[in-house]
């Protein structure tokens, strides 16, 4: 199978992904006007996530009559790519029209081995590292975020159940690894300030962190930021 990545692709790939089945992740849903599913396929000896929706739409004032959300989650997808920003990689994403209806399939490759901060948090992860250990999270994260915001991008969903981490051992210390995920509502800004404005506040609402862990988040933040500005 030939992987394309775009608004305009060959029908015949979106068939084929369209058709794919798997175990549910996200059991469909309805929202938007919309249904939205996750499915987990294995595809050529890997496994891949297939989000199938039919007529979910997001509006904007490029596209006041809708357009598939799943073609601003690809390009956003592809942008943090561009950006070495982690996230899901896109292998293919695409959307037709059926009788009126719009239908739209992104398929993305699997982050082995990560999970939501939420989920890490709730399963001792506090417990498990020493303070030193978990102020490297926080400067992980700031870089991330930074380097995103640099690159004039809004996530437009900022909250830790859309932080993934990972971590693995070095000879003397762990390391995180961290990527973002739902980037339904990701698009660019017209500045730096406005994706920034928009994010970080919205992360220190939908976060589980003390006063003194974000401010030390926020104090590399601004120093990543200030090192590229």
């Amino acid at each position: 199978m030939r992987y394309s990545v775009g608004e305009h692709v060959e029908q015949r790939d979106f068939a084929f992904w369209w058709s794919t089945q798997g175990p549910w992740v996200e059991e469909p849903n309805v929202r938007r006007s919309g249904t939205s599913g996750v499915q987990r396929v294995e595809h050529d000896g890997r496994t891949v996530y297939v989000k199938r929706q039919s007529g979910h739409l997001f509006r904007s004032l490029r596209h006041p009559l809708g357009r598939p959300t799943v073609l601003r989650e690809g390009h956003a997808l592809s942008r943090l790519d561009q950006l070495e920003v982690m996230a899901p990689k896109p292998i293919f994403y695409g959307a037709r029209k059926v009788d009126g209806v719009w239908q739209g399939v992104l398929v993305t490759k699997d982050l082995n081995g990560f999970q939501d901060l939420d989920t890490w948090y709730a399963e001792g992860a506090r417990s498990l590292y020493s303070r030193d250990q978990h102020a490297q999270l926080f400067e992980r994260l700031a870089t991330l975020l930074a380097r995103m915001h640099l690159g004039r991008w809004q996530h437009g969903c900022m909250r830790a159940k859309h932080i993934f981490i990972k971590v693995s051992q070095s000879a003397t210390h762990p390391v995180f690894e961290l990527a973002l995920l739902d980037l339904e509502k990701s698009h660019g800004r017209a500045s730096v300030l406005r994706a920034a404005r928009h994010d970080i506040p919205q992360l220190r609402r939908h976060s589980p962190w003390s006063d003194e862990e974000w401010q030390y988040f926020l104090s590399h933040y601004e120093r990543e930021l200030g090192r590229a500005l």
